[in-house]
């Protein structure tokens, strides 16, 4: 006779293959303090119905504490019949409690039940995400604000562009993890929301007091359909593209670490406590770190893909792929966890080589500038463009910049061209020259990074 807690119909025991697959305690017994917690609040709504007594009631409550401690202290022993959290907390708890804890059920399946479970626990993994966000995001807006007035040259499509600060740098990886933050908060928002109540699709005949749980277990609203309640995973989804986009803005953010401390750029020194040596080459200092959090974000984006193929097929209501939710979800919120971790260790032992990212800003960088300098001084813009061009071929071909051709050649191009366009040329002040609302010039960037911390509080 099988040992399952839903075997009264059945004659003959599990097969070893289907216990096998069918078993979740490996993985779901992470659940464990959100399944107490959603059978709390479900046991003091049932004695307020009159299913409990109150002497029922509190020898469950007192029952889930002691299970609570023995997971706690890593005391809790599973049974090979714990096919899943559910089923070891209510076996447990009967073990303790006796009769109470068989009636603890009544009402309620393990699919509003493991529904629940998942939102609560998406909730506080948000919150964790978040808070470890808020840390690398003040972190970073330290940075910023130290180096706002310190050149780097901006790049696009890898060479360089234009000058700007590494401050201002720095803030753009702020404005990706500021966004990061808000999505974990519109995920966690839209997760809040009790399924507890739904049973096993159709809801119950008991009149269970849905919105007395719901408010117990600090949710905003009660969900309003039971079919789908029990088969929506839209919530772990929005938690695994979260996951994805932060993972996303970590590797862009690793890889340009892993480039700026490169010798051929040269930018950065990472400490020796977030890189690692060679087994062969006693010479090498190598970002693994860094080059991890670029590599670890495919893992995240295939926890994703992963999900959503399982859905995409599935019919109403509970079918039993739903169980593949949880491994990858779990999966994700730890890389991205420690992915944090390790950006903000990387920020706190890091040197950047300011000497060098100013010898950088080099390499007819400031031609923009002159360009739009022949603008001001009535050149069309189009003409300005293509004379600054011909400017810059015969800087290349010289072997020097803008500033440094004599001024006879340049005016040979540009008529426009004064003694003065080639003083305004000067780095520090093209710099300060962008001086508009999210641009590079100092003030601008000091203030956007003094912005951060009310952002954070704000959101």
């Amino acid at each position: 006779m099988s040992r399952h807690l839903w075997a009264g119909r059945f004659d003959a025991s599990p097969a070893a293959a289907l216990d096998a697959i069918n078993r979740s305690i490996d993985f779901d017994r992470r659940l464990w303090r959100e399944d107490i917690e959603g059978s709390r609040a479900h046991a003091s709504m049932l004695a307020t119905i009159g299913v409990l007594s109150d002497a029922e009631r509190d020898a469950i409550l007192r029952g889930l504490d002691t299970v609570a401690q023995e997971f706690g202290n890593d005391t809790f022993v599973v049974l090979d019949s714990d096919e899943d959290i559910h089923m070891a907390v209510e076996r447990r708890l009967t073990e303790l409690v006796g009769d109470p804890g068989r009636k603890l059920h009544t009402g309620r399946s393990r699919n509003d039940q493991v529904a629940t479970d998942m939102r609560l626990f998406l909730r506080s993994a948000s919150r964790a995400i978040r808070d470890r966000l808020d840390t690398l995001v003040r972190r970073i807006a330290e940075l910023a604000s130290t180096h706002a007035a310190d050149p780097l040259p901006a790049y696009t499509h890898l060479q360089r562009g234009m000058p700007t600060t590494l401050g201002h740098h720095l803030l753009a990886w702020a404005e990706m993890l500021l966004r990061d933050h808000d999505r974990f908060g519109e995920a966690a928002r839209r997760a809040n929301v009790s399924p507890l109540g739904s049973g096993a699709c159709v809801g119950s005949s008991f009149p269970l007091r849905r919105e007395d749980t719901a408010r117990e277990l600090g949710f905003d609203h009660i969900s309003l359909n039971s079919l789908d309640a029990v088969s929506d995973r839209d919530a772990i989804l929005d938690v695994l593209y979260a996951t994805s986009m932060l993972a996303m803005h970590l590797s862009r953010i690793g890889e340009e670490l892993v480039l700026w401390s490169t010798q051929e750029f040269a930018f950065v020194r990472l400490g020796d406590a977030v890189t690692t040596g060679s087994s062969m080459m006693p010479n090498k200092k190598n970002p693994d770190g860094a080059e991890l959090l670029r590599g670890k974000a495919g893992r995240t984006f295939g926890n994703l893909v992963a999900l959503l193929t399982t859905m995409k097929g599935l019919p109403l209501t509970y079918n039993k792929d739903m169980q593949e939710d949880k491994e990858p979800l779990f999966d994700s919120i730890d890389t991205v966890l420690l992915g944090l971790d390790m950006a903000s260790a990387m920020l706190d032992d890091i040197r950047f080589h300011t000497d060098r990212m100013r010898a950088a800003c080099s390499g007819w960088v400031n031609a923009t500038d002159f360009c739009e300098l022949l603008v001001r001084a009535g050149t069309p813009l189009r003409t300005a463009h293509h004379q600054t061009g011909r400017i810059v071929a015969l800087a290349v071909e010289r072997g020097t910049e803008i500033q440094h051709l004599p001024l006879a050649e340049l005016q040979a191009i540009a008529p426009e061209a004064t003694a003065d366009m080639l003083e305004a040329l000067e780095l520090d002040a093209i710099i300060a020259a962008r001086d508009l609302p999210g641009a590079s010039a100092p003030h601008r960037v000091r203030e956007a990074a003094a912005m951060i911390s009310s952002r954070l509080e704000k959101d």
